[in-house]
Parts: structure tokens; sequence; C-alpha cells
């Protein structure tokens, strides 16, 4: 791959003023997967460019890569994950992409992803004395039992107490997340950095009777969905155990999987009955998700759940598993259901709750598109330029205008509702 094509113009650079903000951001994934941290981060560095901030990427990519990316991409040497091809090990920071930095002379250095390269740019940022700020995008940790390595989560939590120590903020997606965090001793500078929907794409107005025809689903047919990367720490083995339990209990439904991934082979194998959609974006898939009737998301791995704010968006009650993330989005009771991690049997009734009952599946939904409506893109990737302005000009006072400052401690735990209670019992 010819590296030139990806590096800053010299000479353009040369002739214009520098920007207020000169951001290198580095990251595991950019370009060469669209998942939910690429997607964000590429939304990010677009707004960046329309807000005043000069931005570098710093990332492993490939050959006709997937995502159509944002900005200006400094490829990283990597090598596929061993079991997981599909994302890749970036190599370190190659002497042609320091040189490249030093010429960028970044203001800020935003770390998405504390891998080698990230841990790279941690200690060449603090030997050129540039402030180094993280975004706390996967919830590593929790991956680990799902590939047998369940032994080494206190090794993993000690390098990341000491990584994120290092920086000057360290922006969470959810305050459920942070809660996590400060339980492991990452404590100083958490910020509260949520995502966003875009409603215009995602909302009720997308749901089409005859697209459900065309895949078999009658329009009085209640639709369980699951949509998403199809690997197996997405909780999927507990979307399989409901979806068998509510066969083998002859409560008649429709289920479909919207994605790809590893668990494909796996999960036709299981679900024979189910609708496989393949990879879907855009209009497709926001249609996929409105034409839905229940979503169901029993993932126990996320730092905040972008389908499930999807599929709210879209009026879709959600069914999730009580854990990081979803717990923040779901009002339990109110715009959906939150079950016990990994309980198959409480997700099965829950799931049954909502199938048996249109009432409840209408108003959750409607309820769930209210809530969703918050979720604005624009101001939440603003408190990324406000926090940036912070560490840029510490002298100005930004609060009053959109800005938040540390989260406060402690974090108040979410209420069991009775509900729940119900379902687990």
């Amino acid at each position: 791959m010819d590296e030139q094509t990806y590096l800053v113009d010299r000479e353009l650079e040369e002739r214009r003023p520098y920007a207020r903000r000169r951001v290198a951001l580095f990251t595991g994934a950019y370009n060469h997967i669209a998942d939910g941290v690429s997607l964000t981060l590429n939304r990010l560095v677009s707004f960046l460019q329309r807000h005043d901030t000069e931005t570098l990427v710093f990332a492993p990519t490939v050959d006709d890569p997937p995502v159509n990316h944002a900005g200006t991409l400094v490829p990283i040497p990597s090598i596929p994950l061993p079991g997981r091809p599909e994302y890749r090990a970036s190599l370190g920071l190659p002497r042609s992409a320091r040189a490249t930095l030093k010429h960028f002379r970044p203001n800020v250095v935003h770390i998405a992803t504390p891998d080698f390269l990230g841990y790279k740019a941690l200690r060449l940022a603090e030997r050129w004395k540039i402030p180094v700020v993280a975004s706390y995008h996967t919830h590593f940790s929790s991956y680990l039992k799902y590939y047998g390595f369940g032994g080494l989560e206190s090794v993993m939590w000690r390098y990341l107490q000491n990584f994120y120590s290092r920086c000057r903020h360290v922006y969470v997606p959810s305050p459920s997340m942070a809660e996590v965090l400060r339980s492991h001793g990452i404590e100083s500078g958490l910020r509260l950095w949520s995502r966003g929907v875009d409603t215009c794409r995602f909302n009720p107005s997308r749901r089409s009777n005859e697209w459900r025809r065309s895949m078999g689903v009658g329009d009085d047919e209640i639709l369980v969905s699951f949509i998403g990367r199809l690997v197996w720490e997405k909780g999927l083995r507990v979307f399989a155990d409901v979806i068998q339990n509510v066969e083998q209990r002859g409560i008649p439904h429709r289920s479909m999987i919207v994605g790809e991934g590893p668990a494909l082979t796996e999960l036709r194998e299981r679900l024979p009955s189910t609708l496989f959609t393949g990879y879907l974006e855009g209009t497709a898939l926001a249609r996929a998700y409105a034409s839905s009737d229940v979503f169901l998301f029993p993932s126990d791995t996320e730092t905040f759940g972008n389908v499930t704010l999807e599929a709210m968006a879209s009026g879709v009650p959600t069914v999730c598993a009580d854990a990081t993330g979803s717990r923040t989005l779901v009002e339990h009771g109110e715009t959906g259901l939150l079950v016990p991690a990994g309980n198959s049997a409480a997700f099965t009734e829950a799931v049954l709750h909502l199938i048996e009952d249109h009432e409840e599946r209408r108003r959750m939904g409607g309820e769930a598109l209210l809530r969703a409506r918050q979720y604005d893109w624009d101001t939440v990737l603003m408190h990324i330029v406000r926090w940036y302005d912070e560490i840029i000009d510490p002298e100005v006072d930004f609060s009053g205008d959109g800005f938040m400052k540390d989260l406060p401690v402690p974090l108040a735990k979410p209420a069991t509702s009775p509900l729940l209670s119900q379902l687990t019992s």
C-alpha cells in the first residue's frame, strides 16, 4: 500500500495557519472494520474538522477497507488477530509515523485503544510533553472470559490502571462504565462522553410491512431481532437459548439476526427457523430495526450500547442485560426490560412478556423513542471540543457552555425495579 496517499500534504500545511486545535488520534480500529468504535471515531473526526480542529489519525488499515474514513489516516503496521482476523494488532509506532507526528505538532494526543500502538503513543507524548487524553470504548477485561483467559483479568486491570492514570482525561460512555473503572482504581479525570443517534435515519417511519412480507414475516407476527457483530461476547448464546425456549413453548413469533461474524455458522445450525440478513447499513439497516417488534440484546460487554440506542430511536422496546452500558440507556419497565446477564430463563420470560402484551410493547416503544431523542450527536461531540479546549487553554472557564466537569464521586447505583425482581424470581 502506498503510504504517501495517507500522509499529510506538507506543502499545504506550511501555506496555511495552524488550527487552534491539533489532535493526533491513535486507535486500533478506524477504517479496516465497521464496528461501533470505528464508526464513532470517524464521526468524531468529521465533526472536529468542521470545528477548527486539525486531526491526524494513526491506525492499522487493510487493502480495500470497508469504511470510507474521515480525515487523514497514517497507516500503522499490523497483523490479523489469531482467531479473529477481522481485527488487527498494531505493531507499534514506526519511525516514519513518528516523523509525521512530529511535523504535525499536535497540542493534544487522544488515545482510543490502550494497545501496543496506544502505549507507544503515550510514552512518546510524555517524552515530548504533549497532554494525553483517552476515550474508553471497549470493555476489554469482560472479553477475557469468552476466550479462556479469565485468569488474566487482574493483570489486565493493573495495566489499564497504570495506563489511564497517565492521561489528563478519560472519556467514558456511561455512568455505569465509570463505576466499573472507579472500582478498579481508575478515578481521576473521568468525563462522561455519551454517544448519539441519528434520529433522521433511525426512526419508526422506517417500518415496512412490505419488507417484512418479502422476508416471510406476516403483518401480525412478532419479530424478535438481534442486530450487531456476530461474536459470542455479544450474548449470542443467550439469544439462541431464548429463541429455542420460545419455540419449544409453541409461542407464535419470528426471529431475525442482522450482522456478520465468526459465530454465524453455529447460529445458523442452532436456529434453522431464524432469518439471517447478513450485514446491513444505511436505510436497509434502519428499516430492519424499525420493522422489528422486540430488540433482544443480551451482551454484558458493552461500554455504551450503540445498537440499543438505535433500536430505541426506531421505537422498538428492548430486552438487555442488566450490565454496563445497557443499564444507562434502558429504563427498566419504561423503555424496555433489564435482565441479569447470562440468565437465559429470565431473558425468555422477559421476551415472552413483550411478545404476548401488545399494549406493553407499544407503550415501551413510545417511551424508548422519547428517550433516544435526548441523545443528539452534535451536543455529544461538542463536549470533546470543550474538553480539548480546557487542556489547550487552562485559564479559560468553559463551564456553562455545554461543558461537563469531572464526574461526581460516587456515582449512584441504579435501583433494582420490582419488575426485574419478578423476572428473576
